[in-house]
């Protein structure tokens, strides 16, 4: 049986030509989207590691002001902010912010291999308490660490901790950036402040004190409030700065927003590819519809006479269905062939069990669709009657 239907399916292979390219595309397409999506919902569900609510982004702006005197003002706007109503805390924060388009990574050497690629986040001894951020192992930043050593203490994430000592302790070990010594003091649980589809990726924290200075970009401040604090409080933060600093101007973000504007960002190329998917999707659902209509209509007296032999109204209806399946089944395989190269090739960059998933699910979407499309048609089919179908002929 299984070899007849091929044969019939071979020799329409000029009209079924179309229909097979049109569910391999699909297939593809269906495999990308899958795979994003799943990507993307397993990792809104893991833990994002800091506080974002009732927190605020400020970038300051000193207007050509000399270096020396841009510290000596940041470090008396910080101490003015901390005792002002409604703020509980400052903290002193790099430009790579949570939910900024800023990176700053490098990679370290460790026992004759490259650790992953991490990034940087240079913060005072306040950032914990902004962000909310909870340690695993070790503790954070204090005054302890002011004491001069031959290692700067640094706080690592889980990622950084699970990738370079796996199954061990980060605590006490040394790492090397440049010439500078590294001791990792403590390591912060998952930390992923790119945006809520973000994975969790190797991070460390290094410690900036009061004496020292950007020396490069803007200041940029991060503001835990009062839950309920509004424009009122930013008008006042901002006045207070312009007047401790002489009219530096003030760029302030609240955390929640900037999270708002990353996600659009993050979710528009994953809506135009859906978009597309479904573009193709309809494609292959009207020329399965237009396939079966044709077969149907030039196939009526093979129809009548298989039913004058005996054949049921069921066997002709599980006859086409069968057809469409094997169609859609030699698309999902051309289709497979392409979609294992992705994770041998990283295409992704998402997990292996990612791209299996993708693949079963837009195999189970495209034979969804070929057997929904084809029920009716079918029927239509086993539907015929043989005497109608031979006097017609």
């Amino acid at each position: 049986m299984l070899r007849h239907l091929l044969t019939l399916i071979w020799n329409r292979k000029r009209a079924n030509f179309l229909l097979l390219t049109e569910i391999f595309f699909a297939f593809i397409v269906l495999f990308v989207i899958g795979s994003l999506l799943i990507y993307n919902q397993v990792n809104y569900r893991l833990p994002r590691g800091f506080e974002y609510e009732n927190s605020w982004e400020m970038t300051l702006n000193p207007a050509g002001q000399a270096r020396e005197q841009q510290h000596t003002a940041l470090l008396q706007v910080v101490q003015r902010l901390r005792t002002l109503p409604g703020v509980v805390d400052v903290a002193r924060h790099s430009s790579n912010t949570p939910f900024s388009f800023s990176n700053m990574n490098t990679i370290f050497p460790h026992n004759g291999k490259d650790t992953p690629l991490t990034e940087i986040y240079e913060v005072d001894d306040h950032a914990a308490n902004v962000l909310g951020l909870q340690l695993v192992e070790g503790r954070w930043f204090d005054r302890r660490d002011d004491a001069v050593g031959s290692a700067k203490p640094v706080v690592v994430t889980k990622d950084f901790r699970d990738a370079v000592f796996p199954g061990g302790k980060a605590v006490g070990e040394l790492m090397v950036r440049d010439k500078d010594k590294l001791r990792i003091i403590g390591v912060t649980t998952t930390y992923r402040p790119a945006n809520d589809y973000a994975d969790g990726s190797p991070g460390m924290f290094m410690r900036t004190t009061d004496l020292d200075s950007v020396n490069y970009g803007l200041p940029v401040l991060l503001v835990r409030v009062q839950p309920g604090s509004d424009a009122t409080l930013q008008e006042r933060v901002s006045r207070e700065i312009a007047t401790i600093t002489g009219g530096w101007k003030t760029d302030i973000q609240p955390l929640p927003e900037k999270r708002i504007r990353k996600l659009k960002t993050v979710l528009v190329p994953v809506i135009g590819l859906s978009l597309v998917g479904l573009f193709l999707i309809l494609n292959v659902a009207l020329g399965l519809f237009g396939v079966l209509w044709v077969n149907i209509s030039q196939r009526r007296a093979e129809i009548g006479l298989r039913r004058a032999m005996g054949a049921t109204g069921s066997a002709i209806s599980w006859q086409f269905l069968t057809e469409m399946l094997l169609l859609t089944t030699l698309g999902v395989v051309l289709g497979g062939l392409v979609a294992v190269q992705f994770p041998l090739l990283g295409v992704l960059g998402v997990p292996s069990v990612t791209y299996l998933l993708g693949m079963g699910a837009a195999a189970v979407l495209i034979y969804l669709i070929t057997a929904l499309c084809a029920f009716q048609p079918s029927r239509q089919a086993a539907g015929i009657h043989p005497a109608v179908a031979l006097r017609e002929e």
